[in-house]
């Protein structure tokens, strides 16, 4: 990590990461195509709760990034006592955290739905679901935190397995859902409550294993207790990277959430149109992740120890591997276009529509997608979360929601693209962001070279 190949650096840490982002999209798909197989309304409030659910688990992503960033910084630096105070506290804070959230969260969700706009016949249906998502939210706070302490110390197999384990066990629950609605044993338009309670067995059976590796005497990053310190020493310094992560990340989400609200104005399957082809999108662009989580850890090692143009050259390296990966897997969606929409649409043909309108355009800015998340990567590992928090804002709020509202308000572009209008709202922003990062980017490496000169 500090010394050496960084290609193999990045490589050994990334490639378990990003196989699991890999399968984990196709599981995704095929949660997807099981919600689609009940009905187009499904799929529809499940895309529409998606955002929800993303919004309250914007509070673990902030603390996992923010707290991975320190911990990664003390590892690098060999101070272990340190480490282990830091991953005690951090780990007390997110069950102390996740546990508020979910008692504020079930009480107000059916207003919380209502003013997010979801169309009055999905409403019900939503807000029952969107209770069992944030029972939830308990157990992926701990496995989100487990999974921070493990990357930042580059142990990502783990991280690989367990996320497979749990892909696994609710796909197989779901799957066992189909077939004994298919036998009568479950009325098909109740299906959807058991896709959330598969996910809370999933993650539950995680939980346990990531509990008793954390706890194991054999463990030198082992949780204590009597380790954890709720000081400002390391809590302030936690929230001042991690407030901006919530931010970008809970605006980003509630400006998808609105979106999906702009959505459902041109009918009610649309919405899920739209978290079709995300899903679609998102099997050449979610796995390039695993390339960014091993780029902030490398940067973050880097740093910690003081070589700061080492750090500075992880992010060219992932910049080739990003944009390699998504071209590759760009190239084979289009080819099988077709065949995949089908697929989701079950044999009905204006969903099948809806869903080609939209994907055609979205999928047009996989490249500047890609450099996107490579910056990412290097300004969450140099704890510039302030940087990331604007650039994600201005996404929705500059390029993606001003865009969607001029096209579906001007006559000639809303009768001339149709639906159409969300997938090139989204390929616009998309691709404005990454060229805006890309922008970024630039300065920020030319001021920190400059810095090592003086």
């Amino acid at each position: 990590m500090l010394s050496g190949s960084q290609l193999k650096a990045i490589l050994t840490i990334s490639l378990p990461l990003v196989f699991y982002a890999s399968v984990g999209q196709v599981f995704q798909l095929i949660d997807t195509f099981i919600a689609s197989s009940m009905s187009a309304e499904t799929i529809s409030t499940v895309s529409f709760v998606n955002q929800l659910e993303k919004m309250i688990t914007a509070v673990s992503s902030a603390l996992s990034i923010s707290g991975g960033v320190l911990i990664a910084r003390s590892f690098g630096s060999g101070d272990m006592a340190r480490v282990r105070r830091e991953i005690s506290t951090l780990f007390f804070s997110a069950l102390i955290v996740g546990g508020f959230i979910l008692a504020l969260s079930i009480p107000l969700m059916y207003p919380l739905l209502r003013l997010l706009k979801m169309p009055e016949e999905l409403l019900l249906q939503g807000t029952i679901y969107s209770d069992l998502v944030v029972v939830s939210i308990i157990f992926q706070f701990v496995n989100t935190i487990f999974f921070a302490v493990q990357k930042s110390r580059g142990e990502t197999k783990i991280i690989m397995w367990g996320n497979l384990l749990v892909l696994f066990i609710k796909t197989s629950l779901n799957v066992t859902l189909i077939r004994l609605i298919g036998r009568g044993v479950f009325a098909r338009e109740n299906g959807i409550y058991f896709l959330p309670i598969a996910t809370i067995a999933a993650h539950f059976v995680l939980t346990c294993i990531a509990l008793k590796n954390l706890t194991s005497q054999k463990n030198p990053f082992r949780l204590s207790f009597r380790q954890t310190e709720f000081k400002k020493t390391f809590l302030l310094p936690l929230t001042q990277l991690g407030v901006p992560v919530f931010l970008e990340k809970f605006i980003f989400a509630f400006g998808k959430a609105f979106v999906n609200s702009l959505c459902a104005t041109m009918g009610t399957t649309v919405v899920g149109a739209l978290g079709v082809s995300d899903r679609i999108c998102g099997l050449s662009t979610n796995p390039i992740n695993g390339f960014q989580e091993a780029e902030s850890s490398l940067v973050s090692n880097n740093l910690g120890n003081k070589n700061v143009k080492r750090a500075i050259s992880f992010f060219y390296r992932t910049t080739v591997l990003t944009m390699s990966y998504v071209v590759v897997f760009f190239i084979i969606m289009c080819v099988f276009r077709s065949q995949i929409i089908a697929a989701f649409a079950k044999g009905n043909a204006e969903f099948a529509k809806e869903i080609d309108q939209i994907y055609y355009w979205e999928r047009l800015d996989t490249i500047l997608i890609a450099l996107n998340v490579s910056v990412m990567g290097l300004l969450y590992g140099f704890g510039k979360t302030k940087i990331t928090m604007i650039l994600n804002s201005a996404r929705l709020f500059v390029y993606r929601i001003p865009v969607l509202l001029l096209f579906m308000n001007i006559p000639a572009l809303s009768d001339k693209f149709g639906i159409g209008v969300v997938g090139l709202a989204m390929c616009i922003s998309n691709g404005l962001t990454g060229l805006t990062a890309g922008i970024v980017a630039f300065f920020f490496i030319r001021k920190e070279i400059r810095l090592l000169t003086l």
